[in-house]
């Protein structure tokens, strides 16, 4: 892991452990990479609650509760689908914060609405849904490290 993203991680840990929060993340392009960086640290399961990787259709639906008319209007790389995920994954753990992410990671996947390296984020904060697209640029590799970094700045950002 590296030192950048594991200093993201120790933030987020003092900031969730300052409010008495937990955390869950809800990973499809990412894979449980968000998930992975939280608990590198020691003591995570004081802050980080749960990991979904819901990385199917089928699985944004039964393990979040996304939905599937939602996927099939908009696509699963959409912002009501991420926005979807961040909901179900409070709905559905003892988290009072979410990261969800869905995207093009690639090499394959792109098109022209949605490019390899598209991806949503949502984020959900004390009830507040907050979501976001960005773009990134490089191999599945790199399209996947910047989802995580953005991800946990992001959250820092939104945690007061």
């Amino acid at each position: 892991m590296n030192e950048r993203v594991l200093g993201l991680c120790r933030q987020l840990a003092d900031r969730l452990q300052a409010r008495g929060a937990m955390l869950a993340t809800a990973e499809s392009c990412t894979g449980g990479l968000i998930a992975a960086a939280c608990t590198e640290l020691g003591g995570s399961s004081n802050w980080f609650e749960r990991g979904f990787v819901p990385y199917s259709n089928e699985a944004k639906a039964e393990l979040l509760g996304v939905d599937p008319a939602l996927i099939a209007q908009h696509g699963a790389v959409s912002e009501v689908v991420a926005r979807a995920m961040a909901f179900g994954a409070v709905r559905h753990s003892r988290a009072q914060a979410s990261i969800a992410v869905t995207g093009v990671a690639g090499p394959t996947g792109g098109s022209p609405q949605k490019p390899v390296g598209t991806v949503w984020f949502a984020f959900q904060v004390d009830g507040q849904l907050t979501s976001e697209t960005r773009r990134f640029d490089g191999d599945r590799a790199a399209v996947r490290a910047a989802t995580v970094e953005h991800a946990l700045q992001r959250l820092l950002q939104l945690l007061p």
